[in-house]
């Protein structure tokens, strides 16, 4: 390759950045243009940013999709070498921590997204039936009553509160640990986990047991999280295959492989520790990410309280809006062309969901927010085999909930500033301080 050619691949160092560094997720608007500059001057640039492996930044829609769809050429789990590639970004002492303390492996889970398949999808097959909308359908009465009781809570409030830490964290929570079969007195417990959890990055999310600002603090705080939840569902286990229940932990415990076996104990962990964090802490997100949007946008508003059904589409619109998901690494197991670049065996990708959902070539006028947009091609959850499994149980939620909470709901403004959760994995707002003014 020449030296012109290897030039225009690279990204501008200050877009590089913006993305690849947390501390860039904390300005919403400086990242989204730095997305944009990407999809108009570079889509498939190299990062090279100091500290990390060189990546290449997948900022386009069908481009993710051509890679999600291949995990045999862009594996998640490092193909014929298990454990050889993190699928979540991570700076280069981060990963040689964990491979320090973990038999030089950076599969520091048993969960899906370490997974390739047909391994991948002998796990996924685990719980992959209670996630179907025909077995959730039996729950919706149950997630129902829970919508209105977190909204009655709302209800009795003055309308001033912090959207996101006084309602829209806790209500996704309880769903989840509800169904899973977790004590409601031990939901503070999976929140303050899930924080830390996802919030690696985050100075407001430090543990007191890892020193902040090292360069590996991140993958530190991300193994003694893990090491606390594995304490927790240790307990869960044991007592779901001593004494069965009808909740998504005993169907998980409960699990044998193909030798009528019980799995072992940490492939259930990884499960928990899965449905435990994702399992609300994206659905939050994007709810008080599309309650922002409607607060701004009082026709919007208005729309969507006319006809709740159009639920829905706000859910699918909110999503696309507040993609919490932000990445998931890949790595090429071949030599391949995409978009023209030649990629080599072992590069890195980094795939940027946020980006393809704001890609005019897919999404018409993507920086509008638009409740009856249809069709919408949000990959939010993802695309293949590691299309997110929860997808269905998460829409359900939103859509009883806007269903519950748009009737009461006159007008949403802010009346201070927000702050986004400091990470480049999963999150949005940190806080969400309105005025709420209460329908008649």
């Amino acid at each position: 390759m020449s030296t012109t050619e290897q030039t225009t691949e690279l990204i501008p160092d200050a877009v590089a950045r913006q993305i690849v560094l947390p501390e860039g997720h904390r300005d919403n608007d400086a990242l989204f243009e730095a997305y944009r500059w990407l999809r108009e001057n570079n889509p498939l640039g190299r990062a090279v940013v100091d500290g990390y492996d060189p990546l290449w930044l997948v900022s386009k829609h069908d481009d993710i999709m051509e890679i999600e769809r291949q995990p045999d050429i862009f594996t998640s789990a490092g193909g014929e070498n298990k454990g050889s590639v993190n699928p979540i970004l991570a700076n280069q002492a981060g990963d040689e921590f964990t491979k320090s303390i973990n038999n030089g492996s950076l599969r520091i889970l048993e969960t899906l997204t370490y997974l390739d398949p047909p391994e991948h999808t002998e796990i996924k097959d685990i719980a992959f039936d209670w996630f179907r909308p025909t077995n959730l359908a039996k729950w919706e009465a149950t997630i129902r009553d829970l919508a209105k009781a977190s909204v009655a809570r709302l209800l009795e409030t003055d309308g001033r509160v912090d959207f996101v830490k006084d309602f829209a964290l806790h209500y996704p929570l309880h769903v989840i640990m509800s169904l899973f079969g977790v004590p409601e007195e031990d939901e503070p417990r999976m929140m303050a986990l899930t924080q830390e959890f996802f919030g690696t990055a985050d100075p407001d999310a430090v543990r007191d047991d890892v020193e902040p600002l090292t360069p590996d603090a991140a993958a530190k705080q991300w193994v003694a999280t893990i090491q606390d939840f594995y304490a927790y569902f240790e307990q869960l286990l044991q007592d779901r295959r001593a004494k069965p229940r009808d909740d998504l932990a005993t169907i998980i415990s409960q699990a044998r492989d193909k030798n009528g076996e019980y799995y072992p104990s940490e492939v259930a962990y990884g499960w928990f520790i899965a449905i435990a964090t994702a399992g609300h802490d994206t659905t939050s997100s994007t709810l008080a990410g599309g309650m922002l949007e409607l607060g701004r946008h009082p026709n919007q508003l208005a729309k969507a309280k006319a006809d709740l059904t159009l639920a829905p589409h706000l859910v699918n619109e909110s999503l696309r809006w507040a993609s919490p998901v932000k990445h998931f690494m890949r790595q090429a197991t071949q030599d391949y062309t995409l978009r023209g670049r030649d990629i080599k065996k072992g590069d890195r990708f980094m795939l940027l969901y946020q980006s393809g959902n704001r890609d005019a070539e897919v999404i018409a006028d993507p920086d509008r927010f638009d409740i009856t947009r249809r069709p919408n091609k949000h990959i939010a959850f993802g695309y293949g085999p590691h299309m997110c499994i929860g997808q269905h149980l998460a829409k359900l939620e939103l859509r009883i909930m806007f269903e519950e909470l748009l009737p009461h709901i006159e007008s949403l403004r802010l009346v201070d500033d927000t702050k986004m959760i400091q990470t480049n994995f999963v999150g949005g707002l940190k806080n969400m301080p309105v005025q709420i003014e209460f329908s008649a």
